[in-house]
This record gives C-alpha cells, structure tokens and sequence, in this order.
C-alpha cells in the first residue's frame, strides 16, 4: 500500500483547543479537489467542499481534515449524503457555535448540484 492511501485509509479528525474561545470568529475552509463515486452509474463526482464555521473549544486540524476528505474519493456516495456526512462529523468532533457545509458539485450530464447543510436551518 502506498504511503498516501494509506495515509488516507487511516484518517480521523483531529481536533486542537481554540486559540480564542472568548470570541466568536469565523473560519473559512475550501477543498477544491473533493471526488466520490455516483452510486448509480459509478461515475466519479467532482465537487469544491466549502466549510464555515464558529468554533467554541475547537477548532479543526487541517491536515485531518484533507485526510478525512480524500476518504470519499472511492466511495459510492450521492451528493447529498456526502456533505450531510461532512456535517455531523465536524458538528460531533468540534461542537462549533455555527457550521456550514457547501458541496458545490460540478456539472454532470448538464446539471449541477450545491448542497448545503447548516446548523442555522
């Protein structure tokens, strides 16, 4: 097994103590790169994952994050079930006071698919 899969294959979201707990501040993160597999025809889905969120005690570690987000590239997921995922991992390993959830799926077969899932809905 190679050294990034199974990196990958190992991945588990970190979390670090908030630098500032006191204020609320808003931290924007873009995965650019975010690839699953279409359930149905097995085509792969291409996809920007957008998160923003206000921390309470934590905060994400980055490098967790890009791991954990690698781990849908071979799975058979549908767009919705895929940022709904996103979601309740970070809401349940960061508690935060806000979340948000953007996968901005690219095109296929003409249509294009945003899903978004948030704490204020």
């Amino acid at each position: 097994m190679k050294y990034g899969t199974k990196k990958i294959s190992k991945a588990r979201l970190e979390k670090w103590p908030n630098p500032c707990p006191d204020r609320d501040y808003t931290i924007d993160i873009s995965f650019p790169e975010f690839t699953c597999v279409c359930p149905r025809s097995g085509y792969p889905d291409f996809a920007t994952i957008r998160i923003n969120y206000v921390p309470d005690k934590y905060i994400v570690e980055l490098k967790s994050l890009k791991l954990y987000l690698n781990k849908f590239r071979d799975r058979d997921i549908s767009h919705e079930s895929a940022a709904n995922e996103i979601f309740d991992s970070l809401n349940k390993a960061l508690k935060p006071r806000r979340l948000e959830v953007v996968g901005d799926f690219n095109p296929r077969g003409n249509v294009k698919t945003s899903i978004r899932v948030s704490t204020d809905q």
